[in-house]
């Protein structure tokens, strides 16, 4: 069966977005007169309600590497589907480059079971309840792309009942 690709392109403006900084990273590169550096900034945002983006911003100094990754992550927003409890409906495996993130969902009362980058992606979607499991590269650029590749496969069990044609209740037996 093919994959569903779902691409949601939410408008940034009229939503209440959380920014979060994940990790900063000082590139050199070596010029005839020495070393330039520059930075890269990889950032994620979210409403806290479901909608989260994640964004790479490159610039000569800190603070400009960090707003245009805010700029980027807000054109990259998805709506992940939650439960009430705060967690995912079904397990799922993100992948992005040697990195592969494992999303389970988890009781009420559990947490963010989570690693430095997933976990801060998770925070600001609004995720409460989760397992998680990096596989391969530790990489933040690959853990964050990762686990996001994972919220944005996630599926609502409604969709995908009124997709099959059949009730909600038959898409959990099977």
């Amino acid at each position: 069966m093919p994959k569903v690709r779902r691409k949601h392109n939410i408008p940034a403006a009229n939503l209440n977005l959380e920014e979060k900084l994940v990790h900063i990273n000082r590139v050199a590169k070596v010029v005839k007169g020495g070393r330039r550096f520059s930075f890269n900034a990889i950032v994620v945002v979210g409403n806290g309600e479901g909608v989260v983006g994640h964004g790479l911003g490159k610039a000569n100094e800190v603070s400009d590497a960090i707003q245009k990754g805010f700029d980027n992550a807000k054109k990259n927003l998805i709506k992940v589907p939650l439960t009430k409890t705060g967690s995912i409906h079904h397990p799922i495996i993100g992948k992005a480059g040697a990195g592969k993130v494992l999303l389970r969902p988890a009781s009420e009362g559990t947490g963010v079971i989570a690693g430095g980058a997933v976990k801060s992606l998770l925070d600001v979607a609004g995720v409460q309840n989760i397992l998680s499991k990096s596989q391969g590269s530790s990489n933040p650029h690959n853990m964050v792309k990762a686990a996001y590749e994972a919220l944005r496969q996630l599926t609502d069990p409604v969709e995908v009942a009124q997709r099959r044609g059949i009730s909600v209740n038959k898409v959990f037996e099977g």
